[in-house]
């Protein structure tokens, strides 16, 4: 993949790495004509305050609608980073932009979110010639992702929706998405895009199934909580299975022996967030009983991240730009393995944009430790963006 390549020209990437929320909201807006942007992106820094940032924003942009999320690491143009507020401009050249907030997300209506949904994209005039797509950021601890991007698969079938789950560092105490000025806990915002740039959706990871086969024998779905596993305690025979003591189990473990599932054909992992002192295990994405898994077997990473961007169009042209979400437990792995600069560089040749997840969302599927994203490509004359 080349190293040197022009700087993106269908948007606009601004950042502020300042600690004071204000402060990091007002220098990064000031890097944005608001008068020329459509919609902008925030990615904020899981520690940052919020609501100050979402309020600053609203006021620094001039009414410039805001969406997005809290992360647990941003994607810029330096590649990964921890402590970065993102904010990616969207030109009115090239774009149009409806949203709906849903909220509660838990307890949640399908019916009602697909409903709402639904008649947003309907009122949303059509222009002609030009393509949609849909963009969701839901809160990362409400564990409604996978009912929620199955509802509106099924319901709006005809748009391809791609997104990820807001998170909080490794914390997972609290997170939110942002919408026209104010954060919001347990809740969905689902952008429904128009361009008139070419685009492809985006999907992959670094795992095959391997040999080691186990079944869910007692599990609480609403919860993603699994309590036994192959009828032991699920904490001491994940443990035996990949071949450590409990006591011994963390992040990075979690991270470097993912569970898959095979659906349709293909194999999406079931990402473990903590094991409790109760002995049971508890995941990102939904799970129950009798599900049979497989122990992940993890490939190169580089290579894969490498082919997985390596994306062109029927001119064989690259990206313009990538907007991406990526699961934070692909980055903690990559950082175990003392791998960030080297990924840093390939997201950094590839153009991509965006944010560490805590579960991305993608043809209907809500998965972990995926990336997931949408490469936008160049209009046919350059000096249009």
């Amino acid at each position: 993949m080349d190293s040197a390549r022009a700087e993106p020209s269908c948007v606009r990437v601004a950042l502020s790495r300042a600690v004071d929320a204000a402060a990091a909201a007002r220098i990064a807006a000031q890097q944005i004509n608001a008068r020329d942007t459509c919609f902008v992106l925030a990615f904020v820094p899981g520690d940052r305050n919020g609501a100050v940032i979402a309020h600053s924003l609203e006021e620094a942009l001039g009414g410039v609608p805001v969406f997005g999320c809290s992360t647990a690491g941003q994607i810029t143009t330096e590649g990964y980073e921890t402590d970065a507020l993102l904010l990616l401009a969207f030109p009115k050249t090239h774009f149009r932009c409806a949203s709906v907030l849903m909220e509660p997300l838990n307890p949640l209506s399908t019916t009602a979110a697909a409903t709402l949904a639904q008649r947003h994209v309907q009122k949303f005039s059509h222009t002609a010639g030009w393509n949609r797509l849909g963009l969701i950021f839901t809160d990362g601890l409400s564990k409604q992702e996978d009912m929620l991007i199955s509802a509106l698969e099924t319901t709006l079938g005809d748009l391809p929706i791609f997104g990820g789950s807001a998170g909080d560092g490794l914390r997972f105490e609290q997170t939110y998405v942002l919408h026209n000025g104010h954060i919001h806990h347990n809740a969905a915002v689902l952008l429904v895009l128009e361009t008139d740039l070419p685009f492809q959706g985006i999907g992959f990871d670094h795992f095959l199934p391997g040999d080691s086969q186990m079944i869910i024998t007692d599990a609480d779905p609403d919860d993603r909580k699994v309590f036994e596993i192959n009828g032991a305690p699920a904490a001491q025979e994940y443990a035996r299975l990949v071949g450590c003591a409990v006591e011994d189990l963390s992040p990075q473990i979690f991270a470097e022996n993912p569970l898959l599932i095979e659906y349709k054909d293909n194999h999406y992992v079931r990402a473990i967030s903590d094991a409790g002192e109760d002995g049971a295990l508890s995941f990102l994405a939904a799970i129950d009983d009798g599900l049979i898994m497989t122990l992940g077997q993890g490939q190169e990473i580089i290579e894969t991240l490498q082919a997985g961007l390596d994306i062109r169009d029927a001119k064989g042209r690259r990206p313009d730009f990538i907007l991406g979400f990526d699961c934070v437990l692909r980055k903690l792995e990559i950082e175990q393995k003392q791998l960030a600069h080297a990924v840093s560089k390939v997201l950094g040749a590839a153009h991509v944009f965006g944010f560490n997840t805590y579960g991305e969302q993608h043809c209907g599927v809500h998965m972990n430790q995926t990336l997931v994203g949408v490469a936008f490509f160049g209009p046919e004359q350059r000096a249009l963006c």
